[in-house]
């Protein structure tokens, strides 16, 4: 049995559209024209969509140009639609017209429809919901807005968690002390919670570029309309939509100096994605020490173990793989390839605009989508319940044949390296070989070699020649 439709007109004259729909003409041809990937606009988008034409509508009955029972049936549609009530009524592929004129029209006839069925008659998707507006100008400003709220309200926040989770854990390991590695080759020792501290470190750097990056993605180049100069807009019109989106938001948004920057290019987008990626190559490098300290348990270095959350393998009993830092890790693969394409799409401005607006809306938002629950699973279900295997630990202490590095100052660095070679060779403790070629107490090889007083560094020794 055939679909109900109904008959839509637009300039290019007319079609059917499923009867049931809200939107109209205009999003229906663009469902027929991009049916290429069955990904729709991201929620995120749709939100801040739905917040800039509430905006907008306040904005031109404040300034006079609409009716005031007009802009208040708009504005209660356009917050359904930033609610998420009607996101079954956004069907157009996230591969469409470069500028995203057909996501702007599928929200203006969709708000237009509502807003009509309120009021008793006909309001305008054009001339009403979309009055002193271009897709030009709406889009790239609903794409950083929504950036800007997906990274204040969901990001920031977990990358906050994941932090205070490390910290927390770093203060209880502070005195536990392990053998440190460079080139994946045993190194002088460090503590855990020294260990941990750098991870730290790393996030917090993340939460500062982050939010240093959003400055400029409040910068919202909305009332350049058309090609930046403001053509059919009230000069007054983008600098209250910015102030308005504020408002509904509770965060701070301005108006863009230029508006002709802000519609041509978008390199706060890419900005921000750049610093995503910065931090996808943090997390992963986190997730990639948690898989080898917690290799094993008996091949690998088995420092740790992390919580055992499923099984491992569909033909190996009892073995159990550590499923949250590979998850991470993919998440971080899967941005840093988000930022490729954001990257490729921010450089295709062509004078006035740039049109790759929707790819770049999608696989930004992904990004900032995926690293926050990347972090909260990797705060929760991994760092906070992993156990150590101190007897592990004390065990590659004790034949860690780097432990000579202390006693350079003391001996010279070409003795001190052919104790080492000794004491490996040989497969016996860096003490007892360095007693038997220095010569020196036994009490004074073992302050200088104490692994948790070498974690402090500093020098143990008077030099007596060679190289320090």
């Amino acid at each position: 049995m055939a679909a109900r439709t109904r008959t839509e007109r637009d300039s290019l004259g007319e079609l059917q559209v499923p009867a049931e729909a809200l939107y109209g003409a205009q999003t229906q041809r663009a469902v027929q024209n991009f049916p290429i990937s069955g990904l729709r606009m991201p929620r995120d988008f749709i939100r801040a969509l739905g917040l800039v034409k509430a905006a907008a509508a306040e904005a031109n009955a404040s300034l006079g140009h609409l009716p005031k029972t007009v802009a208040a049936a708009i504005r209660e549609a356009a917050l359904q639609v930033a609610a998420g009530d009607l996101d079954d009524q956004f069907p157009v592929d996230v591969f469409q017209t470069g500028s995203g004129t057909s996501t702007n029209m599928n929200a203006n006839e969709v708000i237009a429809r509502l807003a009509s069925r309120r009021l008793g008659r006909r309001v305008h998707a054009n001339d009403q919901v979309n009055m002193g507006q271009s897709s030009n100008d709406v889009i790239p400003t609903s794409l950083q807005a929504a950036a800007v709220l997906a990274c204040r309200e969901r990001l920031l926040p977990a990358l906050r968690h994941l932090r205070r989770t490390i910290d927390r854990r770093a203060r209880g390991l502070q005195r536990v002390v392990k053998t440190g590695r460079t080139h994946l080759m045993d190194a002088m020792p460090l503590t855990l919670g020294q260990e941990l501290s750098a991870w730290s470190a790393q996030l917090a750097s993340a939460v500062e570029r982050v939010g240093d990056s959003l400055v400029r993605l409040r910068r919202l180049p909305i009332g350049g309309t058309a090609v930046g100069t403001g053509i059919n807009a009230d000069p007054r019109f983008g600098r209250r939509v910015a102030i308005g989106v504020g408002k509904l938001t509770g965060e701070r948004f301005v108006q863009a100096e230029n508006l002709f920057e802000g519609m041509a290019a978008q390199d706060g987008a890419v900005e921000l994605s750049g610093q995503l990626n910065v931090l996808a190559a943090a997390l992963m490098k986190i997730g990639n020490d948690l898989r080898w300290m917690n290799s094993g348990p008996l091949a690998g270095l088995g420092e740790i173990e992390l919580p055992a959350l499923q099984p491992g393998s569909s033909i190996m009993p009892g073995k159990v793989n550590p499923v949250i830092p590979e998850a991470v890790c993919m998440v971080c693969a899967q941005v840093m390839g988000n930022h490729t394409t954001v990257t490729v799409a921010g450089a295709s401005g062509n004078f006035q605009l740039n049109v790759m607006l929707p790819v770049i809306a999608h696989n930004l938002l992904q990004s900032i989508e995926l690293l926050a629950n990347a972090s909260l699973r990797l705060a929760d279900a991994a760092i906070a319940g992993f156990t150590v295997r101190r007897d592990r630990l004390q065990a590659a202490l004790d034949r860690n044949p780097i432990l000579v590095t202390a006693l350079n100052p003391v001996i010279g660095y070409e003795k001190a390296a052919a104790i080492a070679k000794q004491a490996y060779r040989e497969g016996r403790p860096i003490l007892d070989v360095a007693r038997e070629v220095t010569g020196l107490p036994e009490a004074r090889l073992r302050r200088l070699l104490d692994p948790a007083v070498l974690t402090r560094g500093g020098i143990r020794g008077k030099q007596h020649g060679g190289a320090g």
